[in-house]
This record gives C-alpha cells, structure tokens and sequence, in this order.
C-alpha cells in the first residue's frame, strides 16, 4: 500500500458514481429528500457520500474491506501496529482505550488536569484513579505535565494499577518527558495510555515534541480533525500490541460507537492522513515557521506574553508545539475572556479558547501570513487601547490557581450514589456528586467524589463573574451542586 492512497475516500466516491437506487437510510436518499435550502448550501457532493454500512463499504464495526485497508495506512503512517477510526470524535477514542484496560476497583494513574472524557470512562468502567499532581505554572496560572519522577513513585506505592494515563501535549501545547515516563511504566509492565488529542502534527515533524507512538506507549486517542484537517469527530485510536490486546479495543470500540457510522467522516480521516503522511513534513515547517514569526511579534506588544521554548527546563515542561500560541494579558490588567470579547466584536477574530489570564491561539496548515498579520495587528490595538484608557499604570492581575480537592469516594459510586441538592454557597464539606468545568478546555474544577471546598467555590464564581463558560452540573445556573446524601441517625 502506499500513503498516497485513499481506499476508504476513493471508494466511497467510486460507489456514488454508480448512482445506485437506493432503499435504505439515510432517509434524504443523496439528498433528494432534503430541506431545500440546507442541500444547496452543504452541496450534492457531500450529501452522495453520506451512506452507511452497506456490504460494498465496509463496516467499521467489522471492517474487512476498504476501511480496513484505510486504518492499516493509518497505523503505518502513525508508527502504530494497529489504528482504529473513530466517529465519536477523540472522547469516544479515549473512553474507550481506558475501558479496553480497566475493569471495576482497577487502579488507573492519571493527572489531576485531564480532560472531561477520561473521567467520564473512570466512572462508566468502575475504575479507581490515582491521582498524580501535574506541575503548577504560577505565572500563567495554568497546569504543565506529570514527570517521569512522580510516575515512578505512584507506581511504587501501587503497584497493582493496571494503567498510567498521560496528557502530550496539554491543550496549552507542553509535553512532559514522555519517553521516560513510557520506560518506567514498562518496567513495572504497565501500560501506557496517552491523551494526544492536542498531538496530531508532532508525529510528523522532528521539531515537535515526541508522539506517543515514537515514544513507545501502548495507545492513543489522537485527534485528526483538531488539527490534522479532517471533519469535527473524526478521531483515531492508535494501539500497539504486547501490553494491550487489540481485539479488546475493537470490542470496546464497537460498544461505544453508533452503528450509523458517518462515511463522511471515515472518508475525511482517510484524506488527511493522507496529506499527514505524504505532505506533513513540509506543511508543517511552515506552520512552526509562522507561528514563531508570529509568537516574536506579539512580545514586542506592550504587556502582552507569547509563551515560548524559555519555559522549558524541566521534565514536566520538558518539549513544546511551538505552533500553539499561549498569550498571557493578564498585565493589561483584563481577563484573557475579556480579550477574547474584545477581538470578537472590534476584528471577527476567534480564538481556540480563554481563562482568567490567557488567551490560546492555534497557526495551523491552513493558515497564512496575512492571517497573522491581522492577529497582530488586533492585539497591538487591544494593549493600546488598554493602556491609553488607565489613568494610572495598569495592574496586572494576580495569579491564582486553587488546590486539588481530596477525593474522598469513587468517581463512580458518587456519581450512582443517593444525592441531595444544595445551595451553591452552603456546599463547602460535602462531597460532589457532579463535574463542574470550565470548557474549553474541560478539565474539571470537581469530579463527583471529591470534597467541596470554599476556596474552589471562589475560583468557580470568579470565572463566573469573568463571563467563562462553566459547566458540568445539572443545574445550569449554579445555585444549587448536587451532593452525596447524608446519613441522618435514627433517634
């Protein structure tokens, strides 16, 4: 096979050719049963692909034709032994390479800053997570990776987990020392599992930090459509065996995968790994190139800061993706989600996300100088503004990031557990029965099972009152957090 093939993509194309008649879903039957309007704007292109597993495409479920020939080029051009598609984006890739290796009561090692989804698995698999402390950057007032020395410890102390999960990159673009991690956990014959929803380029450029595939670890969730242009949801999950059984992961994967896979989506992974494999290299020296054109531009701003390789040093901070540009603004004494309100109505500029302090814009393939140009451009107006609008010198604003609560009871067996509403204000002490996050980026601020503290609740109003997007509890207004039910004793 070669890399500049599309078996999957050229298939699909080559079947709508033949303009079969059609009786089976989707119901819109290549369109013609469509909104008028919605069809003319998507396109018949897009609408004569949109099929299902019928026998001459393959079934993701079973695959044994063009999709399996798509995921074998996938696992060759990602170093993996094995690579499995997903349409359920990069969350259903992690649920289900955690579920493929822990069972209920197994122990699992994860950071404390992981994404929404690999505690979500905890709680559907049963499994008990062992916390690890990623490093604290107290002058952005974001959290770095775990270090090789922290995961060596934890295993020591249980050495009967059955996995140790790692995030490379963060979602702010730092990768901690991935291969040393990988090399303790496989003397203790653990496994390996890696977050690398952040990660699709770094495979396929030297300057970037090691993929979990060439750092040797046993799977990972690594997103295509964040950054590797295929469409919102394609995902895919990269598997070495020895440690894993790859016939588990399929299993796990077909449970939790819609069975009206969308075509389109296989279709768009084929395509970009396509372009990954055959183009990447060069595509992404450019990118690096601009983003660090664009990264010195921006520190010559006044009282703005682009994050850059002089954070690294440590094993926590040990490589970066120079290609995220992490712009602190916290010294003209705003909000990075006031900044971002700010260069949506005065440019139509948005940015991947923002905290209380910072602001996180991603260069990828797709962009160009002009593009950055503007960026520029905006931010110089946003810190002259700012500044000329202080009748005296700005403050910066302090930095602060609240500590880990204690976790106190399962993930899953408080998320089942009898629960009672409280009043937001009076529910310091209980134990959480529900996530609360800011998202993006989706790291939880509480996970159910975890002691509620004040001093949380605090950083919680205060993104609140910076008009950040919290989430996770039923109560979408958050008067009121969903706690475990108190044993009252019978008098």
């Amino acid at each position: 096979m070669s890399q500049h093939e599309t078996p999957l993509f050229t298939g699909l194309r080559e079947h709508a050719n033949k303009n079969p008649l059609q009786f089976h879903i989707p119901g819109h039957k290549k369109g013609q049963g469509m909104d008028e309007e919605f069809k003319n704007f998507i396109g018949t292109n897009a609408l004569s692909i949109d099929l299902i597993n019928i026998t001459p495409l393959d079934d993701l479920h079973h695959p044994k034709g063009m999709i399996k020939k798509a995921q074998a080029l996938a696992a060759q051009a990602f170093g993996a032994d094995h690579t499995f598609f997903s349409v359920q984006g990069t969350s259903g890739a992690i649920m289900t390479m955690i579920m493929s290796v822990v069972s209920p009561g197994d122990k699992i090692l994860v950071p404390r800053n992981v994404h929404k989804s690999i505690m979500t698995a905890i709680v559907f698999s049963g499994a008990t997570p062992i916390f690890i402390h990623p490093e604290i950057d107290a002058e952005l007032g974001i959290s770095h990776g775990i270090t090789p020395d922290s995961v060596e410890k934890a295993l020591k102390q249980h050495p009967d987990a059955k996995a140790v999960l790692v995030i490379n990159p963060t979602y702010f673009g730092f990768a901690a020392d991935l291969k040393g991690i990988v090399d303790i956990a496989h003397r203790f014959n653990v496994p390996v599992l890696v977050d690398e929803a952040h990660g699709v380029l770094i495979h396929f450029h030297d300057h970037m930090p090691l993929s979990a595939m060439q750092a040797g670890a046993d799977m990972a969730a690594t997103s295509v459509h964040k950054l590797g242009g295929s469409l919102t949801g394609s995902s895919i999950l990269n598997v070495k065996e020895g440690l894993v059984s790859p016939e588990r992961v399929q299993t796990i994967l077909s449970m939790m995968t819609t069975t009206s896979t969308s075509y389109i989506l296989l279709a768009s992974l084929d395509a970009a790994r396509r372009r990954l494999a055959t183009e990447g290299y060069t595509l992404i020296e450019k990118t690096i190139r601009l983003a660090n054109e664009t990264r010195a531009k921006i520190n010559e701003i006044p009282n703005l800061y682009c994050v850059g390789e002089e954070k690294l040093g440590t094993s926590a901070t040990f490589d970066y993706d120079p290609s995220k540009l992490l712009i602190s603004v916290k010294d003209l004494g705003i909000t990075g989600y006031e900044a971002e309100t700010w260069l949506r109505i005065r440019y139509n500029i948005e940015v991947e996300l923002s905290d209380l302090y910072n602001i996180l814009c991603l260069i990828t393939t797709a962009d160009h100088e002009k593009d950055t140009m503007i960026l520029v451009q905006a931010l110089t107006e946003l810190a002259e503004e700012k500044a000329s609008s202080k009748n005296e010198e700005i403050k910066s604003l302090p930095v602060h990031v609240p500590d880990i609560p204690v976790l106190a009871l399962s993930p899953r067996d408080a998320f089942y557990a009898n629960t009672e509403s409280v009043l937001f204000e009076e529910s310091a002490g209980r134990i959480i029965a529900e996530f609360v996050m800011v998202y993006p980026p989706g790291i939880p601020i509480f996970i159910p099972g975890e002691i509620i503290t004040k001093e949380n609740l605090d950083y919680i109003k205060e993104n609140l009152e910076a008009g950040l997007p919290v989430q996770g509890p039923e109560d979408a207004e958050l008067k009121y957090l969903k706690v475990i039910k108190e044993q009252v004793a019978i008098r």
